[in-house]
């Protein structure tokens, strides 16, 4: 739960409940309680906010409407039937438009009522096309798929996820590449050969067009597929009581989870936000202490989970599994660009070779122990988002001798983290993002939204922020992903402005090892183009794309990547950080 619902004063666990205070909102409306005797004093902030006062022991906040660039007046309907508007998401109709044709992909125009009329991981194929003897570093080959169904028709309509990449077990070398989808049953991959040896191709079935068409149609409905709980802690007749509820996301004019006995609403007053849960029997909603994560609920009839079956999911598919031999070239191979904002992400953005990523980007160093203290001193970083980010701050812990955690006396997994290298005047600070989150049970309190983080972050030369959001909002619409980019983007913008040499990171999502309607690498990229689309425009960010270092990489897909992916993503952050 973000900090701005509480008392200020009111700092770890809930503990001093009488003096708390937090946005419960019945309706519509803002309402601040005070357990103790409270002056009442009205307070006018004539840029944004009105104060009026109820009675002496409520107070009801009144947010009047910012004046914007954009008529936002554009709505999208929803397959639950609840309208979102653009200013819901707090961006441009012509904003919109464009994530809409980047996020375009296309479907079956008709459902199928057979298995067998899907696409076939057994007989869907590739070829290379020109297969020569010998290439040189630097070259291209271009692969086509043929997509076919059960019964070895071949297919018509685009659509199907593939997944393709160049490898080298003996060398431990890979490379990314891009399916363009031609949309009549027929992909093509161009896969550059980066290094000197031998190579072959891989190429995997990851969804079919059908599996991503019903994927599509539950992403945009606002049917509650994660589930939360909420445990509210005060006082009973004989003691201390404690009662667990059912918590979700408010996300549209209907919402998107009703319950019974609805509802406490918490918003946040500054992103918009709306946590609700259902109200206790026994306690008001001021009492909400603890925050975990609750089941995850398909909501796939039987025929769709059919489509969506192991053996038909992420599945390598068979081609021409040639040798491919490579010869060195005297054209170079890499960058001297400096690390630095601003710089686009190409196809491929790197390759691993002996299990090094060599970036196509800007020129990225290996950094060892002592380099890192030394590139990192006198520095601030934020590490805020998800258990992603958490496993730099754990890399951090490992690799820098003297860097010390500090005792904040919250869950090693749940954070709030801090390590401190004092020799080096270097803090690392890891917070997870705000709601919705799906870890286990922690202080509602450390929950902040990242844009809220933002602003009270000062900047400056010595301050890193990085930033990431992913794996916990594809289980949400698309809708509210936007609006939780559009809150961060301005909360970045804004810190730009008053510290400009912030040094501003924006990590994208990785492949992850789920490839069910509950989370897979159809959703986590989409996010991902949400992101990169948002952020493309912001003077001074760096957009981090780790997606092709997770993707190619011969360690089994994970959401925590493995320590050799996650040892090349530091040395890449760190080249931002320390450019050469």
């Amino acid at each position: 739960m973000p900090s701005n619902l509480y008392n200020p004063e009111i700092t770890s666990g809930m503990r001093r409940r009488n003096r708390i205070t937090m946005t419960v909102t019945p309706s519509t409306i803002s309402v601040h309680r005070y357990k103790g005797p409270v002056i009442c004093i009205v307070l006018i902030f004539l840029s944004a906010t009105v104060w009026t006062f109820l009675d002496c022991g409520q107070m009801q906040k009144i947010m009047l409407s910012m004046p914007r660039a954009h008529s936002l007046t554009k709505h999208i309907q929803t397959n639950a039937s609840s309208t979102i508007s653009v200013l819901d998401m707090g961006i441009s109709e012509e904003e919109w438009d464009r994530l809409q044709k980047a996020l375009d992909w296309p479907s079956p125009e008709q459902e199928i009522t057979q298995l067998n009329q899907s696409t076939s991981p057994v007989h869907t194929t590739f070829t290379i096309v020109g297969l020569n003897e010998t290439y040189k570093v630097g070259e291209k080959i271009h692969v086509i798929i043929t997509a076919r169904d059960h019964n070895n028709n071949l297919k018509s309509y685009g659509g199907d996820f593939f997944q393709a990449k160049l490898f080298n077990l003996n060398l431990k070398a890979s490379v990314y590449g891009k399916v363009e989808d031609h949309r009549n049953g027929t992909y093509t991959v161009d896969l550059l050969l980066p290094w000197e040896g031998q190579a072959q191709v891989s190429v995997r079935l990851v969804h079919s067009s059908e599996v991503i068409k019903f994927t599509k149609k539950y992403w945009e409905s606002s049917i509650a597929r994660s589930h939360y709980y909420g445990y509210f802690e005060g006082p009973g007749p004989d003691g201390l009581i404690s009662e667990k509820v059912e918590c979700n996301l408010k996300w549209g004019p209907d919402g998107s989870w009703i319950k019974g006995n609805c509802c406490c609403e918490y918003k946040d007053v500054k992103t918009g936000t709306v946590w609700q849960c259902e109200r206790p029997k026994n306690l008001t909603c001021d009492y909400w202490v603890y925050h975990e994560r609750g089941p995850l609920k398909s909501p796939l009839t039987p025929f769709e989970k059919q489509l969506i079956s192991r053996k038909l999911t992420n599945v390598g598919i068979p081609g021409e599994t040639q040798i491919i031999n490579i010869l060195p070239s005297t054209a170079g191979n890499g960058t001297t660009e400096r690390c630095r904002s601003g710089l686009t992400t190409p196809v491929p953005a790197g390759f691993y070779f002996k299990d090094v990523w060599k970036s196509f980007v800007c020129n990225t160093q290996s950094f060892s122990s002592p380099q890192m203290m030394n590139c990192l001193q006198n520095k601030i970083i934020y590490l805020l988002g998800d258990s992603t980010t958490r496993q730099w701050f754990e890399f951090f812990q490992r690799k820098m001798p003297g860097l010390t955690k500090i005792n904040l006396h919250s869950d090693s997994q749940n954070g709030p983290l801090m390590a401190v290298e004092w020799k080096n005047n270097i803090i690392i600070h890891w917070r997870p993002h705000g709601l919705p989150l799906q870890f286990r049970k922690m202080p509602a309190a450390d929950l902040h939204y990242i844009s809220n983080e933002i602003d009270s972050i000062t900047g400056g030369p010595h301050v890193v922020v990085v930033v990431t959001i992913f794996a916990h909002l594809v289980v949400h619409p698309v809708t509210f992903y936007v609006h939780k980019v559009a809150g961060i983007r301005q909360a970045v913008v804004a810190l730009l402005k008053r510290a400009p040499k912030t040094t501003v990171i924006i990590k994208s999502g990785n492949t992850g090892l789920t490839k069910n309607e509950l989370g897979n690498d159809w959703h986590r990229m989409q996010l991902n183009t949400v992101l990169r689309e948002m952020f493309s425009d912001v003077k001074g960010v760096v957009y981090f794309d780790v997606w092709q270092m997770t993707s190619c990489h011969y360690t089994p897909e994970d959401i925590h990547p493995a320590g050799v992916v996650v040892s090349n993503e530091i040395n890449m952050l760190l080249s931002y950080i320390c450019p050469s």
